[in-house]
């Protein structure tokens, strides 16, 4: 029988426990982790103390000293103002068909504005369909936009290419005229992504272009034009989770994740304060010009040159699991941290068949306020400096990017089959 429990703050940093029963005495320590203030440079030296603010296997890499994490002053990006009165209008009118997931009578902003909660069986769902709708904007353009395949032993880029990217919402749209519509979509698509491939020569005029619909119950449409055949081909769902041209990447895994949410298991984990990469483009070390106009993309340091040099600040997150349905698919798990102010997930695992970790990936975000004039405003955080790193084969795919958020010149035909032949001839 316990008698008296006594509890000792003895210091900020430890919590002393001590247990009185009977005759016996028996404390229990349990050390706080200490919480990393700005400036601070967590090393293979202090990582222990920051444990809990550190996502487990990224606490691992940097014990092996393969990196390590400069912790940045915390700021805020709140969402375009429209999105914001958007929410609030239709605040409580989505909810969730209770036999098949799909989302119901959701019109705009973001659907589940409400804290996720443990007791809510719902909860992962809900949150799947706002990483859907979070706001990344009407349009974008990545150009130039570099991927670089690196030997995490040695550091050797093997293979660099580049491409232009883009993305256009069909529907749901904020700001650029026609909201909140394309008129002419039969198809009655989402959204679109479109991959041209520039170097090097023998992908030259590579093409990608997917269509997510509306209806999460339709598969996605994707198409890939390659240079090489000189014709356009119709993907097959299950190449979706094949490697990208060679890359650590799927195509399910562009934009965090580019599937159907029906084809996962969705289950809420928690809410946490963790280190997680967003940052300021104007307070970090840059390299190389990326174009005409000056602009420098980032840099990339750590084992490998793997992993984005740039500061990490504490955030609010929420942990997403996610378990295929498909049997035959690649993974077993993904575990997303979706940053519970902008619904982005900025970084997670992803395990293999076997339940092992497989792959790392580490999404770098920017204010959109201190990078290009033309993102200033626009309540996106911008996509930067990304890196997939496979920890089995130690091997890293880091991608640059020079992101415009909200073009106002895209055109609807360009991301259509046709427009596939045509660039290509």
């Amino acid at each position: 029988m316990i008698n008296i429990l006594i509890i000792y703050l003895t210091d900020l940093k430890m919590l002393k426990i001590a247990i009185i029963t009977g005759s016996l005495f028996m404390p229990l320590l349990l050390n706080a982790a200490e919480r990393p203030e700005p400036g601070l440079l967590i090393t293979s030296q202090n990582v222990a103390k920051y444990t809990d603010f550190i996502d487990e296997p990224i606490s691992q890499l940097i014990k092996k000293q393969y990196l390590s994490i400069k912790v940045g002053k915390t700021f805020s990006i709140p969402a375009n103002k429209v999105f914001q009165a958007l929410t609030r209008k239709y605040k409580g009118l989505a909810s969730l068909n209770a036999e098949t997931g799909q989302i119901e009578n959701y019109r705009e902003g973001l659907p589940f504005s409400a804290e996720p909660s443990m007791a809510d069986k719902s909860a992962g769902l809900k949150l799947a369909w706002n990483m859907r709708y979070s706001y990344g904007g009407d349009s974008s353009v990545v150009d130039p936009f570099i991927w670089d395949y690196r030997n995490m032993k040695t550091g050797k880029i093997e293979r660099t290419l580049s491409f232009v990217g883009k993305t256009l919402r069909y529907k749901h749209r904020v700001l650029l005229e026609p909201v909140p519509e394309l008129a002419d979509n039969p198809a009655d698509i989402f959204n679109a992504i479109y991959l041209l491939a520039k170097k090097p020569f023998d992908l030259k005029n590579t093409q990608l272009l997917v269509h997510r619909l509306e209806d999460d119950s339709a598969r996605e449409r994707t198409w890939l034009y390659l240079s090489i055949h000189r014709r356009v081909r119709r993907l097959p769902t299950g190449q979706s989770t094949d490697a990208f041209l060679g890359s650590d990447i799927m195509i399910e895994d562009f934009l965090g994740y580019n599937g159907r949410i029906k084809d996962m298991h969705w289950k809420f984990l928690g809410t946490r304060e963790l280190l997680v990469p967003f940052f300021r483009y104007d307070q970090i070390p840059l390299g190389d010009v990326a174009d005409s106009s000056g602009f420098r993309f980032g840099t990339f340091h750590g084992q490998g040159k793997c992993f984005p040099n740039i500061p990490w600040q504490l955030r609010k997150v929420y942990t997403l699991e996610a378990i295929p349905k498909w049997e035959q698919h690649p993974l077993s798990k993904r575990i997303f941290y979706v940053d519970a102010e902008t619904f982005i997930p900025v970084s997670g695992r992803y395990y293999d068949r076997s339940g092992k970790i497989w792959r790392l990936g580490i999404a770098g975000f920017a204010h959109p306020d201190y990078h290009l004039s033309q993102n200033k405003g626009s309540g996106v955080a911008i996509p930067s400096l990304v890196s997939m790193v496979d920890v089995q084969a130690e091997h890293c795919t880091t991608l640059k990017m020079k992101t415009r958020i909200n073009v106002k010149n895209l055109k609807q035909k360009d991301f259509t089959v046709q427009s596939l032949r045509t660039r290509g001839r």
